[in-house]
């Protein structure tokens, strides 16, 4: 482990510089250079962290800063409440921005209650360095990951083939090969690409697409892992019921196989400490790490209740993410299986600020603009009609 913490915090760092924006890129540079003067691994990586984190809010308030009244209006600038409910209108009718937002706040509820509850300092680093690299990537993807997606099937289709390359070859624990290892830490990759994927083929559906999302089917049912095959199952049930289609069929009725078969094996892996069984144990830490646990696992769903409110074309897609993390939740308070966010493990916080970028960017906004640009035509026919019948008197 020597030398290994510095070489991560040096690269996180590296990694901010070019990922954050340009205006924010020099203090990741001058951060570069203190950590050099730092002495123990330890502290550097923890130095690190904090940097990055207070680079990630700088970079969220200047997202949510732009989307202001421009300066140079002729109105005068709003009170502070009114500049509050602009934000806060903003960030609700933004899915992509709400799932960051959720995320966030979940990783930093399970932060609290890790630290409570006396876990290891690296499972707190790591979840951190987990949020900083998914906040990191979904600020870099920008509103593009929210436009027309191209070539998504080929790129279902890749993802697929991590899962099934992870059930014949990862790492078996007790007869379930889910994970790979990358350095010292245990990746579940169903947990990164599967949300992924699901994003994707909901975009759009077709059909190199839904062939990727059975390959995904059979490879979450060899490996065997039945949470996520039944979370799985319940994303593609929730984008079929929001717009059926022959496609979406087979694609949901091959995970509903694939979770069937996963019912007939054990499942007999263990819980882990600070993983698994959480929403329960942190009661056991303190009533508030119970509650903030709850918490922030319920709010991972939020930014599918938006489906409600958005326009049509956007709501598959909306709610298969709401259906997905929501279904993971469920997984957790039924199983040893992790409890995503605010439990340990970076494999979660990257499949969830992942596919968080990948929602449709502005759907609600748009749906207002368009309302806001029809009342502003009717008020002009109005206004052009009053004109006519304003006719002058003669001289």
């Amino acid at each position: 482990m020597s030398g290994l913490a510095r070489r991560l915090a040096s690269r996180l760092l590296a990694a901010a510089s070019r990922l954050f924006p340009r205006s924010l890129r020099p203090w990741a540079r001058a951060m570069e250079r203190e950590l050099d003067e730092i002495k123990g691994d330890g502290a550097a990586l923890l130095f690190a962290a904090g940097c990055l984190r207070a680079l990630l809010g700088l970079a969220i308030a200047q997202a949510l800063g732009s989307v202001r009244a421009p300066a140079q209006s002729p109105l005068p600038s709003p009170e502070p409440s009114s500049r509050s409910f602009s934000t806060m209108s903003h960030i609700a009718t933004h899915p992509r921005t709400l799932a960051l937002l959720c995320g966030a706040g979940a990783v930093a509820m399970g932060l609290a209650y890790l630290a409570a509850a006396g876990a290891p300092s690296r499972y707190l680093i790591v979840n951190l360095a987990a949020l900083v690299l998914g906040a990191s990537l979904w600020l870099a993807l920008g509103r593009a990951a929210g436009g027309r997606l191209r070539q998504s099937g080929l790129m279902v289709a890749g993802l697929a083939s991590a899962l099934v390359l992870t059930a014949f070859f990862g790492l078996a624990v007790d007869g379930a090969a889910r994970w790979v290892s990358v350095g010292p830490l245990n990746v579940q990759v169903s947990l990164v690409v599967l949300p992924v994927m699901l994003m994707l083929y909901a975009r759009q559906p077709n059909a190199i697409g839904t062939a990727g999302m059975a390959a995904a089917a059979f490879a979450l049912a060899i490996q065997p892992d039945r949470a996520m095959a039944g979370v799985l199952a319940a994303g593609l049930l929730a984008l079929l019921l929001a717009k059926p289609g022959r496609l979406k069929l087979a694609a949901a009725g091959a995970s509903i196989a694939a979770f069937g078969w996963t019912l007939l094996t054990p499942d007999a892996l263990p819980a882990v400490p600070w993983v698994d069984r959480i929403l329960y144990t942190a009661f056991d830490v303190h009533p508030v790490a119970g509650l903030a646990v709850v918490t922030g696992a319920a709010a991972l769903a939020l930014p599918g209740l938006t489906a409600a409110r958005c326009a049509p074309d956007s709501r598959p897609a909306l709610l298969a993410f709401g259906g997905f993390w929501l279904a993971v939740v469920i997984a957790a308070a039924l199983g040893n299986y992790p409890t995503p966010l605010v439990g340990y493990g970076g494999s979660a916080i990257l499949g969830y600020l992942l596919s968080g970028a990948l929602l449709p960017a502005g759907a609600l906004a748009a749906a207002a603009r368009n309302g806001s640009s029809a009342q502003s035509v009717a008020d002009q026919g109005a206004d052009q009609t009053g004109s006519e019948l304003r006719v002058p008197h003669p001289a």
